[in-house]
């Protein structure tokens, strides 16, 4: 009976590595359009302080900006801002993933 249970062990923890890492794409991903509607608002704000891609970069919690965290800007009237973060893999042989979010303001 044990031993059954044993050889079962493998799978159930791939399925657990595979839970998590879905989870951690998942919060990338809204990590990432936190990240674009900050840097959006400030660019397009005439009062704002601060530069948009530091804003941005300050959305994002630390240890996921850390691993790789892009930041671009489009547009005069409407400013687009687009953040790329990169997902970090816990399951070996799964590649590297981008999260990537927009977010448009108008300018004020």
């Amino acid at each position: 009976m044990a031993l059954e249970y044993l050889g079962f062990l493998p799978l159930l923890l791939l399925v657990a590595l595979l839970a998590i890492q879905l989870g951690l794409a998942a919060y990338a991903a809204n990590q990432a359009g936190t990240a674009a509607r900050a840097g959006a608002r400030t660019a397009a704000s005439h009062d704002a302080q601060g530069d948009p891609g530091s804003t941005a970069r300050s959305a994002v919690s630390g240890w996921l900006a850390d691993g790789g965290f892009s930041y671009r800007q489009s547009g005069y009237r409407d400013i687009t801002a687009t953040v790329a973060i990169k997902v970090p893999s816990l399951v070996p042989g799964i590649g590297p993933w981008t999260a990537t979010r927009s977010a448009t303001m108008p300018r004020e």
